[in-house]
């Protein structure tokens, strides 16, 4: 089993399937990443906002890998902003972590109701972080088309991801297209949309005929749609179900009744990005 890269628009490359630790426990981090290392994955996305850094970072130190044998992918706290706050909370990262450099490094929402709709000062502090290669690539997450436009309006690199909500409830077309017309390559986080329809009939029918269960499936039409995923669970037995999903291929009659689940803003499980103002005390 190899899992594919992808190459992004600075020339770096991403594994296109990696594991995420959002909502996995601190405490339980280090030994959760470690099973994960364990059952084939070498990308892990992680957070300022996760608290988890420092376990991510311990289980890399743990487990013997490399550290270009990994790729990890942290993202700015919301209450970080500010370009001096952007650059001191870097430094924690890359202390909690233990590393001299992240592969990616994401702002994390764009906020554009707080800091007087400015985000742009914080991309271009990003920038800086990419300049002194603390951070091989960065990019932005849960950016709408209009907020991709600023960036490229108003500085000179384009994100080389956008991390958005998509799965196939909410397809999220409008930021995919935005984001890929520009050379930015798709993250999609909630890929599997929290299992709300694993029990489709419908679903269970390709399943079925692609011989795999539904995640199985679901996490399929990501990788035939060109989307990188990062499925997370803290079960071993459903880490190595997630990853092993590169040996079949769904029919384009299947790709396309997957995507037909779409619901638009009524299929979206998170906050939509035009209104989410929240920061964490």
């Amino acid at each position: 089993m190899t899992i594919p890269n992808l190459t992004l628009n600075d020339g770096h490359s991403i594994p296109q399937l990696g594991f995420g630790v959002f909502q996995v426990p601190p405490p339980e981090t280090e030994a959760t990443v470690l099973a994960a290392f364990e059952a084939g994955y070498r990308h892990i996305d992680t957070a300022q906002m996760y608290g988890n850094e420092s376990g991510v970072g311990a289980a890399v130190r743990t487990s013997g890998l490399g550290r270009d044998d990994v790729y990890i992918t942290s993202k700015l706290n919301n209450g970080f902003h500010r370009p001096d706050d952007a650059r001191r909370s870097f430094d924690r990262s890359l202390d909690a972590l233990g590393m001299e450099y992240v592969d990616l490094f994401l702002i994390h929402w764009p906020l554009p109701t707080l800091y007087d709709g400015d985000f742009v000062s914080t991309w271009q502090t990003l920038i800086e972080f990419r300049n002194e290669g603390r951070a091989r690539s960065i990019g932005v997450s849960n950016f709408h088309p209009d907020h991709l436009a600023r960036l490229r309006a108003e500085t000179d690199v384009i994100p080389a991801v956008n991390q958005i909500e998509v799965h196939p409830q909410l397809t999220n077309e409008a930021a995919r297209a935005a984001s890929l017309a520009q050379g930015t390559l798709v993250e999609a986080w909630s890929p599997i949309g929290r299992g709300r329809i694993l029990d489709d009939p419908d679903l269970l029918a390709i399943a079925a005929r692609a011989g795999r269960t539904v995640a199985q499936t679901i996490l399929r039409w990501h990788l035939q749609r060109g989307d990188i995923i990062f499925p997370k669970s803290m079960h071993p037995e459903r880490m190595r179900e997630n990853i092993a999903i590169f040996d079949f291929t769904l029919s384009d009659d299947d790709m396309a009744a997957i995507s037909a689940f779409d619901r638009g803003e009524a299929g979206r499980i998170g906050p939509n990005p035009d209104t989410f103002a929240w920061i964490p005390e």
